[in-house]
């Protein structure tokens, strides 16, 4: 073991389970206060662990074995889950995924952001548990002897990768079938794709079943024109609409083969499906989350929106076009080009950074901000404390990011509701929806809870 406070190596402990991390691993503690962090584990769990790594506050165990198994525990469906770190949260039943996912929303709300009483947490499942992913990404490393092993990285040694073939349970059903045509057809060393030891895969698949795959590392292929692989492999998984390739991060893709470009329409608007445009991964529980933002920015007409960190504009151009003026805000120059060229009356859009742009489009009725994982940038909360819409919806993936946030936010608003879609069953995320409405005496309760509460959903 490494780390501050270790003095034998590999010891072997007896853990009580009492809930799970960020990334979904169980947790308990040793004798001596320190939190450890076990994959495979549930809370109820009383499970014999190897220390794999013990610093001065916290370590991280192997499971051996259960001396007993928590109520909530189930067999993995999967039949990857034992090694495979896609999945961290399979083997406990659905309905305790969720519970735990509310219980890490209340969680950080109350430490990180200090919000002694919370609105009862009105928690969304997945309308599929399995076969959700429009998206996904596997690692694809070649070996010795023309050998390839591609997957994701095993859970508890993450510097290997795990073969995973089509009958993992994420992907779309179109996705896993095209993934499973890829591994059958590209070759002795997987010669049909570009070269370099290892690689990233990402599949994303299209409402009507088409598939495109960006390959990110590696080298171009030699020569102009397209790729004769890619040309192969097209002709040989039927699923597969077009195949890029990015040398590494920040180089702009290249298309080898196949359609230059692929659409859908998401939430009644057309998109354009390109390597690393921004799409929800779950489709479904995407449209469910899309509703129960626009019902909380009902209704538009005659009043002002921002719609920061804004992709093409969704939720501006809905207002827009229900008579109301809106502002998108999207760093993104392609997604902030595509949003413009089919701009509504009543929709403009600002590219930039949020903290650069935001002055620029207050004062504003209404405000929604869906950031990426790691939060809003510092001073956008500041901004709205200063020039306060009368209602901010906060769209999160990370419950630790929005409370942080939300402490950043100060005083004048009331946390009115606490929504939550489970977009990404079988893992640790969660995805929030908090409706903040502006007091009217300019001083936030941050205790304060509507009187006549709001009644959850249930699981």
């Amino acid at each position: 073991m490494k780390g501050a406070g270790t003095s034998r190596s590999r010891q072997q402990v007896t853990l009580e389970i009492r809930g799970f991390s960020s990334e979904g691993a169980g947790v308990g503690s040793l004798p001596d206060g320190r939190v450890v962090f076990v994959h495979r584990t549930v809370p109820g769990d009383r499970a014999r662990v190897e220390l794999t790594e013990l610093r001065r506050r916290w370590g991280r165990g192997r499971l051996l074995h259960l001396e007993t198994e928590g109520p909530s525990r189930r067999v993995a469906p999967c039949p990857h889950q034992p090694r495979c770190g896609g999945c961290p949260l399979e083997h406990l039943e659905y309905p305790a995924q969720l519970d735990a996912k509310r219980s890490r929303i209340q969680e950080a709300l109350r430490r990180i952001g200090k919000l002694d009483e919370l609105p009862v947490i009105e928690l969304h499942p997945s309308p599929r548990e399995f076969h959700y992913r429009n998206r996904v990404s596997f690692t694809l490393r070649r070996l010795r002897g023309d050998r390839v092993v591609a997957g994701f990285r095993e859970v508890d040694r993450p510097d290997r990768i795990l073969d995973v073939d089509e009958a993992c349970l994420l992907p779309e059903e179109a996705v896993a079938q095209a993934w499973g045509g890829l591994r059958r057809s590209w070759g002795s060393g997987a010669v049909r794709l570009p070269p370099g030891r290892e690689l990233r895969l990402t599949l994303r698949g299209t409402v009507e079943g088409q598939v495109l795959l960006l390959v990110e590392g590696g080298r171009a292929p030699e020569g102009e024109g397209t790729s004769a692989g890619a040309q192969a492999l097209l002709a040989d998984v039927p699923d597969l609409a077009a195949i890029w390739h990015r040398e590494g991060p920040g180089r702009p893709p290249r298309l080898l083969a196949g359609a230059p470009r692929l659409e859908e329409v998401w939430y009644g608007e057309p998109h354009t499906v390109r390597p690393g445009a921004f799409l929800q991964v779950n489709r479904e529980a995407a449209g469910l989350l899309h509703d129960l933002v626009l019902r909380e920015l009902a209704p538009p007409r005659g009043r002002t929106l921002v719609d920061a960190y804004c992709g093409i504009g969704v939720y501006g151009r809905r207002a827009a076009r229900h008579g109301g003026r809106a502002v998108g805000i999207e760093l993104d120059p392609q997604a902030a080009a595509e949003g413009r060229a089919r701009a509504p009356e009543g929709f403009r859009l600002l590219e930039g950074a949020v903290e650069d742009r935001l002055a620029e489009a207050l004062p504003a009725d209404l405000v929604v901000l869906n950031p990426p994982r790691s939060g809003v940038a510092p001073g956008v909360m500041e901004r709205l404390a200063s020039t306060p819409p009368e209602r901010i919806v906060y769209v999160s993936c990370d419950p630790a990011t929005l409370a942080r946030d939300l402490a950043r936010l100060g005083e004048g608003f009331r946390l009115r509701r606490l929504q939550a879609v489970d977009l990404f069953p079988q893992t640790a995320h969660i995805e929030t929806v908090v409706t903040l409405d502006r007091t009217g005496d300019g001083s936030r309760s941050r205790t304060s809870i509507p009187s006549n509460g709001i009644p959850s959903n249930g699981a």
